[in-house]
Order: structure tokens, then C-alpha cells, then sequence
């Protein structure tokens, strides 16, 4: 795969694992940490960028709507009020920060690019929106195109554990997820967003039971061989919270467990919420499975 330059940063996919750090700006994160609640957003947004950064984080991924299981969608005018502001704040106090936006909407996506951001990450995969893909392909901008088989009707809920989906079902779980990532890439392609510019996220979570997540990991090189860089989002997850018994608060050991697993099958951007423990988890990580020791 030929490197990826983004701002000042080029991405040399397999020479090491890149950190994605989460800023939440909604009231309703499953995993406790959405920044509307504890304050003014743009303060803390820039307050949790600076930790992120000083902790070696390679990307800042800014979202304004709740991908939980059974989350209530959000407008988007709404969604633009949330993330806009803190989208200018950091492109202004952080000028060499690569900035995300996760949406899966073309007027969001148009707004964020216009304020900063660098890449579109869409939970979708261009599947939402039909305008989102020509948006991202006249900012000449990478996308990460995650699967994607969401379902409100199969949720779970259960108290301390959040949500989960149970009544997911693939005739096979990774050819399955496999085609319906080319698909994605496919739209991309028709849109004029060439293959360099595209990344692949196998939606660990989204409309996939406990042992699907389980297998999409371990078998994550699969998904590597469409010849594509590939994001691992496990971080916290409710799949994690069920294996362990434990609230999202309290899952960062099950979230290093996936990621150094996930390194090992080839992932490329590893997307988190703790991104210092994780940042080391990756660093030892690579010194052992691509002999980077920096």
C-alpha cells in the first residue's frame, strides 16, 4: 500500500500502529466520556486534545452523535453546533493536529472540512448519505469506511454493561463483512476518491453479537488482504463489557487486550479513549511484532 499524506504527517502503513484519540462532543457516549456533559465543550475538547497529543496521538477523531447500540439520532444543524466550534478552536490551537470528523452526513462533513478537519469518518460507509462521498472526494480527503450492520430492533440493554446487539446474523461473518466493505469502496471509487485515500474499519459493535467482535479481531487480517489500511474501534465496548463483567469505566485492560491482538492481524489506526495506557500498549506492541523500537 503506497503511504498516505495527510497535512504535515505521512502515514507509512506497516511500519507502525497510529493512535486515534476520541473526542466525544455529545451529552450521551456509552462510554461515560462525552465532553457536552462535563462542561463547556470547546474547553475541554482542547483540554482532552492537549492530553491526547502529549501523549503521542497521531489523530483526533471529533464526533457529535452517539453511535451506541439504540441511540436516538441526531439533526444536522445539531450535530454542526456541537462539533464546528471545537473543530475551529483545535485547528487554531493545535495548527499540525490531524482532526476527523466522524459523521456520516455530507452537510456535517462539508461544514467540519470547511473549519479544519482532514479526514471523514464515516460509520456509514458512504451508505447513509449518497452527497457524502462527493463531498470528501472535491476536499480531496481520506475516508474510513466502516461496515455497518446496525439494527435498533436487536439491541440488548443491560444495567453497568450498556448495549449490545444480539439478533445479528451473516451467512459468513467475514465474507459478509468483507463484500459489504467493498461496496463502500466501491462508491468511493464512483465518487473519484482514489484507493490510497481509503481505510477500513470492520465495525467492531455496530450490528455484531459479543462472538462476532470476538472473530472479526482475531481474524482482522482478512480484512487487511483487500489490500486496504485498517482502523480497529474497540475501545471500551460493549462486547469487552460483557466478556468481562465490567462497566465501560473499567475496560481499558480488555481494550489493550484487543489492540495488541489486533496489531498482530495488521491493524494500522487503532481508535480509543485512553489513548496514554493505550499509546504504550501500541508502542510495546510494535517493538515486538514489526521490530519498531523508537
Amino acid at each position: 500500500m503506497k503511504p498516505l499524506q495527510i497535512g504535515n504527517q505521512v502515514f507509512d502503513w506497516g511500519s507502525r500502529t497510529y493512535v486515534m484519540g476520541i473526542l466525544n462532543v455529545t451529552p450521551d457516549s456509552f462510554s461515560g466520556d462525552g465532553i457536552i456533559a462535563k462542561g463547556d465543550s470547546v474547553s475541554v475538547s482542547v483540554e482532552q486534545a492537549r492530553a491526547f497529543l502529549a501523549a503521542q496521538c497521531d489523530l483526533l477523531d471529533v464526533g457529535g452523535e452517539s453511535t451506541r447500540p439504540g441511540s436516538a439520532p441526531v439533526d444536522a444543524a445539531a450535530e454542526q453546533a456541537r462539533v464546528i466550534p471545537v473543530i475551529e478552536m483545535l485547528a487554531r490551537e493545535f495548527p499540525d493536529a490531524l482532526i476527523s470528523i466522524d459523521t456520516y452526513k455530507a452537510d456535517v462533513a462539508e461544514a467540519a472540512l470547511t473549519a479544519g478537519a482532514h479526514i471523514v469518518n464515516d460509520v456509514w460507509g458512504l451508505r447513509a448519505d449518497p452527497n457524502l462521498a462527493a463531498v470528501a472526494a472535491r476536499h480531496n480527503v481520506p475516508v474510513i469506511l466502516m461496515h455497518n450492520r446496525s439494527n435498533p430492533a436487536s439491541v440488548e440493554v443491560k444495567a453497568q454493561l450498556g448495549n449490545a446487539y444480539i439478533g445479528a446474523e451473516y451467512e459468513n461473518l467475514i465474507e459478509d463483512v468483507k463484500r459489504e466493505l467493498m461496496d463502500s469502496v466501491d462508491i468511493a471509487r464512483r465518487a473519484g476518491i482514489p484507493d490510497e485515500r481509503i481505510i477500513l474499519d470492520p465495525g467492531i459493535g455496530f450490528g455484531k453479537t459479543v462472538s462476532h467482535n470476538l472473530e472479526l479481531i482475531r481474524r482482522l487480517d482478512e480484512i487487511r488482504a483487500l489490500g486496504f489500511p485498517v482502523l480497529l474501534g474497540a475501545s471500551r465496548k460493549s462486547f469487552i463489557g460483557y466478556t468481562l463483567d465490567l462497566p465501560p469505566d473499567q475496560r481499558v485492560e480488555g481494550t489493550a487486550a484487543a489492540v495488541a491482538v489486533g496489531i498482530t492481524r495488521g491493524a494500522d489506526i487503532v481508535r480509543v479513549h485512553d489513548v496514554l495506557p493505550i499509546s504504550r500498549v501500541v508502542k510495546m506492541t510494535d517493538a515486538i511484532v514489526r521490530n519498531q523500537v523508537s
